[in-house]
């Protein structure tokens, strides 16, 4: 069984940063993809930021410049968020693509962490 914990979300003032982490634990063998959504109007959720595990990176428009994704370690995932906006307040969610001994390949996803903005 598979279990994704996040971490590291709150309450912070437009301008402020936050960290966010995501580690995976349970019977992996490999994880080929980590990524962070959030919701978005019109959308259930939209992909805020991805990491494979050859180290490329994409981010949405919206956060370019703003966010740094990176691994920690092979389970762990990292979101940095600098240069906080209200329009970023929004529950983020992990998920990780990956390969699980006895099941086939897919994505897993974390219970969400709440990232408020405001003064």
């Amino acid at each position: 069984q598979v279990q994704l914990v996040e971490s590291g979300g709150g309450l912070v003032q437009p301008g402020g940063s936050l960290r966010l982490s995501c580690a995976a634990s349970g019977s992996i063998i490999r994880i080929n993809v980590m990524a962070w959504y959030r919701p978005a109007p019109g959308k259930q959720r939209e992909l805020v930021a991805t990491i494979t595990s050859g180290g490329n990176i994409h981010y949405a428009d919206a956060v370019k410049g703003r966010f740094t994704i990176s691994r920690d370690n092979a389970k762990t995932v990292i979101l940095q968020m600098n240069s906080l906006k209200p329009e970023d307040t929004a529950v983020y969610y992990c998920q990780m693509f990956m390969s699980v001994y006895g099941t086939s390949d897919k994505a897993y996803w974390g219970q969400g962490t709440q990232v408020t903005v405001s003064s």
